[in-house]
């Protein structure tokens, strides 16, 4: 069983940045293609990207692109989010999330979930 547990959620200003981690473990990383979701009061969970195994291929939302960074640390058992320029629209619960094979963008395909941390982003 795969556990995922997600940390460095906060509240920052407006054009600040926060940087999410997500620490794996029961399987290792390098197996895992990893993803990132977040959900808004109200909103439905929405994909902000994922990355593959080995971190050779990434790939974000548009509302996020040019803005947030994944990547990943598989000897830490570790994947990030590196978020810069935030807006208040960004405030949301983020989650990891895992998956056996490649990235996908629908949540539907991730069986492995962290408990989510919260980002507020005040304007």
């Amino acid at each position: 069983q795969v556990q995922l547990v997600e940390s460095g959620g906060g509240l920052v200003q407006a054009g600040g940045s926060l940087r999410l981690s997500c620490t794996t473990s029961g399987r290792t990383v390098s197996t895992l293609g990893m993803g990132w979701f977040r959900q808004a009061p109200g909103k439905e969970r929405e994909f902000v990207g994922a990355i593959s195994r080995y971190g050779n291929s990434r790939y974000y939302a548009n509302s996020v692109k040019g803005r947030f960074t994944i990547s990943r640390d598989n000897a830490k058992n570790t994947v990030y989010l590196q978020m810069n320029s935030l807006k208040s629209e960004d405030t949301a619960v983020y989650y990891c999330a895992a998956r056996a094979n490649g990235l996908d963008d629908n949540f539907d395909e991730y069986p492995y979930w962290g408990q989510g941390t919260q980002v507020t982003v005040s304007s």
